[in-house]
Formats: structure tokens, C-alpha cells, sequence
């Protein structure tokens, strides 16, 4: 009996990708990985009673508890401050310290509420990505309401960083029009709605290729907070690092792509926080790692990927 997938609206699943015949990338320089740090920025921009939500938004907040929904929940709203007061501001000295560019994948309305992190990531030439104009469920939005969204986003990012993105990260799943919305948009290089790789390749849009730039839910702040995830900071480093070392050796034949997800809320707690230190200094300390912004990776993959996929 053969199970075959319906056609359904919606891109199709590529259970291949480039299969045993992974193409041997030339990354600048030589490098063996190009390691891509990202920063979710997103405090302000997530559910609350005051932002007319009607509910707080108490995931991703590391409380022990929870408050009915119609409740406004003053702890959780405190434990978001934190990242953007706090914690957004110990991340900067450290990436800022060690010269090294980071994508930020930044809530419109977050940046909006918060201007010295837009006027930081302006000035230190790292990238913001949109990740939204604000933590919203896209999917249930109809199609022309997201295309709204996203325009929205383009436009806030663009006035307050100085700069539109050229980059997409769905704050939660994307919806089965994202893609093709990004295209009717315009501006965007890609997106990076997927986990599903280790190098960047391009799908079918509308007939036309786009480029994804895969992102990663393992090495990532996020696993401090779900369950079974890091118990403290040197479960994330180990793994950052193994996962770094195993690339790092894969990538002397077959260099690869690295994402490493952060939050300020998250790693830019002081108990945290010496772990990305540690693990920039480990990466930079190995050599053949390109840090790279994501827009710089799929730049180099646009103008390069001929010469290695063909």
C-alpha cells in the first residue's frame, strides 16, 4: 500500500532536500561553518490586556504559574520588561565586545516601544529581520489581512531602524500565504521560516525560486524555558559547542550553516549570559567560523550558489 500526500493548498513538503549529494560550499574565506547568532526581539510586542488583547501572553515567560486569561497578568508583563530594560542591553556589550554582527529578528511594535534598540542595531550595522510586526497568529488572519501585516512591519522597521528588512521570520508558524505574500510584497531575499536543513536553498514561489535560510529550535534560549529543555547555562553551552565541533568537522569537506537562537529575556539574564560569552569566545577561538548576519549568508548564497549546487 503506498501513502501518497493530498494536494493541498499550501507549498509542498521536500522530504529530500539535497539528499547524499550535499553540495561542498565555498563560504568567504574558507570557512568551515558560518555561524548566524540570532536575537529575538520581541518584548512589547507579545499579547496584553493594556495593548487591547483582552489575555495576557504568559508563555515563554518562565513563571511558575498562571492567571486566567481575562486576568491581567503584571508578572508576566515584568518578566518581558526585563528583556527589553535589562537584558537586551548586557547581549549588546557582549556581541558589541567580541565585533561580532548578529541578526535581530525584530517585532515592529517592539522596536517601536523600545527606539534605542532600534538606534543600537542601526548603528552597530547588524540586521534587523522582521519577525512580525507584532507576536500574532498569522493563520488566522485572512490573506489580505497578513499582507497588511507585513507591509506594516516593513514600513515601522524601516522608520525606526532606518533601514526596511530584507529578511522574514514568522514569529509562530507561518501561514500556507506567507511565502507567496512576502513575493507580492517585494523587498524580501528570504526568509527563514523553516528548520528543516543546514544550508540555505530555494523553493518554488509563485513559479519562481525563493531563497530559505533555515533557522534552528535546538540551539536555542528558548529550550530554558520548555520542558525538558537546558536545566542551566552550561547545558546550553555544551550544546552549542558540540554542535558547533560536529559542523566544524563535517565542514572540512562539507562546510555548513549554524543558527543559534537568543532572547533578551532569556540568555540576557546574568546566569546565562556568560554562556554566549563563553561560546562566542569558543567559536572565534576555533577559527574557519564566519559570523554572519543572515542577510549576509543569503547574499553570498544568491551570488554564489551556482558554483556549488549546479
Amino acid at each position: 500500500m503506498e501513502l501518497i500526500d493530498q494536494d493541498v493548498p499550501g507549498p509542498r513538503r521536500d522530504y529530500v532536500g539535497y539528499g547524499r549529494q550535499a553540495p561542498r560550499v565555498r563560504w568567504p574565506d574558507g570557512a568551515r561553518v558560518a555561524l548566524s547568532l540570532v536575537l529575538n526581539y520581541e518584548e512589547g510586542s507579545e499579547a496584553s490586556i493594556p495593548a487591547g488583547d483582552g489575555y495576557s501572553e504568559g508563555g515563554m515567560a518562565e513563571l511558575a504559574w498562571s492567571l486566567p486569561r481575562e486576568i491581567r497578568d503584571l508578572a508576566a508583563e515584568s518578566v518581558y520588561e526585563y528583556g527589553s530594560r535589562a537584558g537586551v542591553w548586557r547581549i549588546q556589550r557582549i556581541v558589541d565586545a567580541a565585533k561580532t554582527p548578529i541578526t535581530v529578528y525584530a517585532s515592529a511594535v517592539a522596536l517601536e516601544r523600545n527606539r534605542e534598540v532600534a538606534a543600537w542595531i542601526r548603528e552597530a550595522s547588524h540586521e534587523a529581520c522582521a519577525h512580525g510586526w507584532r507576536w500574532e497568529q498569522v493563520w488566522r488572519l485572512t490573506r489580505d489581512e497578513e499582507k497588511r501585516r507585513i507591509q506594516a512591519a516593513v514600513d515601522s522597521i524601516a522608520s525606526t531602524v532606518g533601514e526596511r528588512p530584507k529578511g522574514w521570520a514568522s514569529r509562530y508558524n507561518p501561514s500556507i500565504h506567507t511565502r507567496e505574500l512576502l513575493r507580492e510584497v517585494g523587498g524580501f531575499l528570504y526568509d527563514s521560516d523553516a528548520f528543516n536543513d543546514d544550508l540555505p536553498y530555494y523553493t518554488p514561489v509563485a513559479g519562481t525560486p525563493f531563497l530559505v535560510v533555515p533557522y534552528s529550535l535546538v540551539h536555542n534560549d528558548a529550550r530554558f524555558v520548555i520542558p525538558q529543555g537546558h536545566p542551566d547555562a552550561d547545558s546550553f553551552l555544551t550544546l552549542a559547542k558540540r554542535g558547533l565541533d560536529l559542523l566544524w568537522d563535517e565542514g572540512a569537506t562539507h562546510p555548513k550553516m549554524m543558527s543559534v537562537g537568543l532572547h533578551a529575556r532569556h540568555i540576557g539574564q546574568p546566569g546565562r549570559a556568560s554562556a554566549l560569552r563563553e561560546f562566542i569566545d569558543y567559536a572565534q577561538a576555533k577559527g574557519k567560523v564566519w559570523f554572519a548576519r543572515r542577510i549576509d549568508i543569503a547574499q553570498w548564497w544568491q551570488a554564489h550558489h551556482h558554483e556549488f549546487t549546479s
